[in-house]
């Protein structure tokens, strides 16, 4: 976090919002700014993401869903414009402890003995190390003594939309994005690459609540989409999982998605508007009856 520090002193802070005797280096100084930064960042971050997967990847079809709330879009961003000031309170000690220098985070691939290798494995092990992190944290949060004083206003949300992605309890919010911030303190880790994988993680939450629910058949067994986390919506107790479905396998907390079997929210949808034809149809065709005093609408045959 101190590259994005050093740039935004470099062309906002120290030119125009502090004074030139208050050091860049200064605790209290680094505190405030990175408070500005994570909340600045993080709203724009949300909104973009989650505004760009409303309006091109959300099908909006699903506002149709008897389980979508009144006002839902309004009621999610609410909830996150409310939540991230608090969030980015432990976040920012976070941050803080990043830019003094107490976690493994480094600046020049050549002075590490794997190089760029070492960027590239430590990506995976990245995603492998928040990935099960994540997902007992998750279970935690929903132990009956924990569950209806944070996570629950998370499921408040029965049919997500992209919005919905951090529309959580201030606490709940950062405990989830814990082990993010938690691997540079235990494993080296290059800074760009860290803040790439920091922005990815936020895409990649706005995309498990973006009513997409295709995935690829190769990647249906191992990956923990879109259909994977609506059902953990629904049904509460499945699908844990951020990233894949590894640790829902061995947990015993994987459930096959609805949508794969043709039972997902959109299914629903599409099957009573499906009935609701129907149903239209007869009541016309019994009218139409009606109307003619029972008499066929049907043309007669002619020789």
């Amino acid at each position: 976090m101190d590259l994005v520090l050093n740039v935004a002193d470099h062309y906002a802070f120290t030119p125009y919002l502090y004074p030139e005797t208050w050091k860049e280096d200064d605790p209290l100084r680094q505190i405030a700014s990175l408070l500005i930064i994570a909340n600045i960042g993080g709203y724009l971050l949300y909104f973009i993401v989650a505004t760009f997967s409303y309006y091109t990847i959300f099908d909006h079809r699903l506002l149709k869903h008897p389980q979508i709330l009144e006002n839902q879009v309004r009621k999610e961003i609410t909830v996150t414009v409310t939540s991230v000031p608090f969030m980015s309170l432990p976040t920012v000690l976070m941050f803080f402890l990043e830019v003094r220098g107490f976690s493994k985070l480094y600046d020049n691939v050549q002075d590490t003995r794997l190089g760029y290798a070492g960027v590239f494995l430590s990506m995976f092990t990245f995603i492998a190390f928040t990935d099960m992190c994540i997902y007992w944290i998750h279970r935690f949060l929903h132990h009956k003594l924990v569950y209806k004083h944070l996570h629950k206003l998370h499921h408040k949300w029965k049919v997500p939309t992209p919005f919905a992605s951090h529309a959580f309890h201030p606490l709940d919010g950062f405990l989830q994005s814990l082990p993010y911030h938690v691997y540079p303190f235990l494993f080296p880790l290059h800074k760009v690459t860290y803040l790439g994988l920091f922005i990815f993680v936020n895409i990649w939450t706005v995309s498990i609540h973006d009513g997409d629910y295709r995935v690829p058949n190769l990647l249906k067994p191992f990956v923990n989409g879109s259909a994977h986390h609506m059902d953990h919506h629904v049904f509460y107790n499945y699908n844990y999982g951020q990233f894949f479905t590894l640790w829902d396998r061995i947990g015993g907390s994987f459930r096959n998605p609805s949508s794969f079997e043709g039972n997902g929210p959109l299914d629903q949808i599409l099957g009573q508007e499906k009935t609701s034809k129907v149903e239209n149809g007869k009541s016309k065709a019994a009218n139409g009856v009606h109307q003619n005093g029972g008499k066929s609408l049907r043309p007669k045959k002619t020789d």
